[in-house]
C-alpha cells in the first residue's frame, strides 16, 4: 500500500493528514488527546482557561469540518486517538484501503 506521511489535503490549504492513501482516497488522522479534546483524557488548563477552551473547541470543529469536506469529495476519513491500540488501528486502515481499492 502506497501512502504519504504528513500530506496536504486536496483542496484544503493548511490542513494535513497524518497518513494519506491518495489512490484509495483514505485520509488517516491520529488525534492527540489534549489538542483534540479526547473524551477520556481531556484536560483543561487552569491558566488562561477560557482561551484554551475556545482553542480546543475550534480544533474539534475544524476536525468535523475536515471530515465532512473529505466525505463530500469522496474520501474516507479515519480518526484514531493517540492512546488507541496501534495494531487495531492499522488493521482498520488496511481494511478501509482494501475496500476502497477493490470496491464494494
Amino acid at each position: 500500500m502506497r501512502y504519504r506521511v504528513d500530506a496536504p489535503l486536496p483542496g484544503m490549504p493548511r490542513r494535513r493528514a497524518d497518513v494519506l492513501f491518495t489512490r484509495a482516497r483514505v485520509a488517516v488522522f491520529v488525534d492527540g488527546c489534549f489538542w483534540h479534546a479526547c473524551p477520556e483524557h481531556r484536560t483543561s488548563p487552569a491558566h488562561n482557561g477560557a482561551w484554551w477552551a475556545r482553542k480546543l473547541e475550534a480544533n474539534v470543529a475544524r476536525d468535523r469540518e475536515t471530515d465532512a469536506r473529505l466525505a463530500d469529495a469522496g474520501w474516507t476519513a479515519l480518526r484514531f486517538w493517540e492512546h488507541e491500540d496501534a495494531v487495531r488501528a492499522a488493521d482498520d486502515v488496511a481494511a478501509a484501503v482494501r475496500s476502497a481499492r477493490d470496491g464494494p
